[in-house]
């Protein structure tokens, strides 16, 4: 069965969700999250659900700078290379696992963008 496009709010909470998921358990990442950043799973998942709306979906919701809390966990820990290429690689494997499509692809592209975006400034900001 051929899978859909991500068209809706719900696609990207899917999306979203699944992706926590493998992050928040990832050996080479996980920890970042709940022991340096100690994130409030619950609290920020709809953050992110505005976040990738906005970015894919063109919805308004999202009204935050990304960057700022980045700055103050690069502060904490050092954002790596490695930890940006293992964020990109479990977000495309979950894309891909879930849509397929124009949208699902622009989810990817734009990942990468912000990838490498905000290690071009967390590496700035250590200088």
């Amino acid at each position: 069965m051929p899978k859909k496009d991500i068209t809706q709010k719900e696609d990207i909470q899917l999306l979203v969700d699944s992706f926590y998921e493998k992050v928040l358990k990832d050996e080479t990442i996980g920890y970042i999250f709940t022991e340096v950043a100690k994130l409030d799973v619950p609290a920020h998942m709809p953050i992110m659900y505005d976040f990738w709306s906005s970015v894919l979906l063109g919805t308004t919701a999202y009204k935050r700078n990304p960057m700022d809390k980045h700055f103050a966990l690069n502060e904490k820990e050092p954002l790596q290379k490695q930890h940006f290429d293992r964020w990109l690689e479990l977000w495309f494997e979950t894309v891909d696992e879930l849509f397929e499509g124009a949208t699902a692809k622009e989810a990817k592209n734009r990942a990468s963008t912000i990838g490498r975006l905000m290690l071009f400034k967390m590496e700035e900001a250590r200088s």
